[in-house]
């Protein structure tokens, strides 16, 4: 049976749930509010660089395989993936490096530099992350927690796998050296969690690495968005730029409620069987969705839900290339002085602009020279920042902070960065409320702590209503690619009971 989908958005959840729904020969339809496809991964492009807003690394290339062969085309012909090796470059503050890729004994010989006697505990380390890794992405990660009892049945599972640690706390049970904790622990932050915070079962984030390896699309990962575009619109998919949705309409009341469709800020009104949000899920509810319609998330209730941290970015080009001389790699992640200090100031302590930073730096020229022009450099620097919620004005701290990372580069990673610099500009929490229409600013939706996860989290379909559904960062399993592409599987297999009957 042929429905018509509406979806709102156009990140990396809705692009694979069209792409999904569109091979099962639905009609589908995506609004989007800004110029192209994308969402976080809009792509910037200016003086001859381009510059990808947001996602750089690919670590389930599989994932977008698996959605090309199921619209009976293969994704290589649309988009190239290329491997990074190492993985990262992780500084430490006095700027000594330790790299990491998938090479066991090559990481060994790393950890050996900094702190044999870790060696044996970094393997025992790999060997429980593997079960988690079996059981919390293999076998959770598609499938949807509509239930108490889908939490209830997979609790035994949590608790002996020590779920109800965080990933820091757990990986200290086996890895002692200070530094290397930061290097095996980072990685809750590349999906918004504070690694103090986050439950352990994200540790698995590096087996899930050292499984699939870190990849990198040719022409950046807007290359990605473009290939997922050609493909959609081949399949019949209708893709509506430069229109933001106004509102869901809904009829109905109490469990009859469903909603008819979408109302477009021109005000036109768009029919269909069932909607698809890819947007910010606190945005969509409190703000595209009448209060009437929502017993569950109330704008209190929403309000009161713990968001992650925001993000500054800034983008920029030089008229030098430095990657020849080989101190810094692709993707370069430099740890500032303090680690759970800094992350408190970030998640906590009312939201402090901390004075030091840790940053990921992004050089992705240094594997594919076409994002700048000849002889010249593409970069981005991120740094995660506390959330609108902690009062800072971005309005007049923004270039300042600006100005704080581009002269510690500069004396530290980049030497003579100032003088040559010849585009740039950047984006704060405040593009993250305004332009993306993320509560508060958040750059990844609910903050992914225990409470906040699984059955915890918005479901996939709408506790409100049975044919809304939703994708992206903000409901389960949660951000990162992986995570948003699981999403996309989930809102294609529930529509696809749904039609059965």
């Amino acid at each position: 049976m042929k429905r018509t989908i509406t979806i709102i958005g156009s990140g990396f959840g809705a692009l694979g749930a069209a792409a999904r729904l569109l091979a099962d020969g639905h009609h589908v339809k995506i609004y989007e509010a800004r110029d192209k496809l994308g969402g976080r991964a809009y792509t910037y492009e200016q003086d001859g660089f381009r510059f990808d807003g947001g996602p750089t690394i690919i670590t389930a290339p599989w994932m977008f395989d698996e959605i090309w062969e199921k619209a009976g085309r293969k994704r290589e012909d649309y988009v190239q993936f290329v491997k990074c090796d190492p993985f990262y470059r992780i500084f430490d503050h006095e700027g000594r490096h330790f790299d990491y890729n998938d090479d066991e004994m090559f990481i060994l010989q790393e950890i050996d530099k900094r702190n044999p006697d870790d060696k044996a505990g970094y393997l025992n380390f790999m060997k429980t992350t593997k079960k988690i890794f079996q059981k919390g992405f293999v076998e959770l990660a598609d499938k949807p927690f509509l239930s108490p009892m889908d939490m209830v049945k997979v609790a035994p599972d949590l608790i002996r796998m020590q779920s109800y640690k965080s990933v820091y706390s757990y990986l200290s049970q086996y890895v002692k050296d200070p530094f290397l904790r930061q290097v095996f622990s980072f990685h809750p932050l590349l999906v918004g969690g504070n690694p103090f915070d986050t439950p352990s079962i994200y540790a698995m984030i590096h087996y899930l690495e050292r499984e699939w390896g870190v990849w990198y699309a040719l022409g950046g990962t807007g290359a990605l968005v473009d290939a997922f575009e050609r493909l959609i619109r081949e399949l019949g998919g209708e893709i509506h730029l430069d229109t933001p949705v106004d509102e869901i309409v809904v009829d109905g009341e109490g469990r009859r409620r469903r909603a008819t469709g979408i109302r477009l800020a021109s005000g036109d009104f768009v029919a269909a069987d069932d909607v698809i949000s890819n947007a910010d899920v606190a945005n969509t509810y409190m703000n595209l969705i009448d209060a009437r319609h929502r017993r569950k998330y109330t704008d209190n209730k929403l309000r009161r839900m713990d968001y992650t941290m925001s993000l500054f970015v800034w983008y920029f080009g030089t008229n030098k290339q430095y990657r020849h001389d080989e101190h810094l790699k692709h993707h370069n992640i430099i740890l500032g002085p303090r680690y759970e200090g800094l992350l408190k100031d970030i998640f906590k302590n009312d939201g402090r602009l901390a004075d030091d930073f840790s940053l990921y730096l992004h050089m992705p020229s240094y594997t594919d020279p076409n994002m700048a022009p000849e002889g010249h450099e593409a970069f981005y620097v991120l740094s995660p920042v506390p959330n609108l919620k902690s009062g800072i004005d971005w309005r007049t701290q923004a270039e300042g902070y600006r100005d704080k990372i581009r002269d510690f580069l500069e004396a530290n990673y980049l030497p003579g960065l100032k003088e040559h610099i010849v585009t740039e500009h950047f984006i704060d929490p405040l593009h993250f409320q305004t332009t993306l229409r993320s509560f508060q600013g958040n750059a990844f939706a609910f903050e992914p702590k225990l409470t906040q996860s699984a059955w915890f989290r918005p479901h996939n379909r709408s506790e409100e209503m049975p044919n809304l559904y939703f994708v992206g960062a903000g409901t389960h399993p949660g951000g990162g690619l992986p995570g948003v592409l699981s999403s996309s599987k989930i809102a294609d297999d529930l529509i696809r009971e749904s039609v059965a009957g």
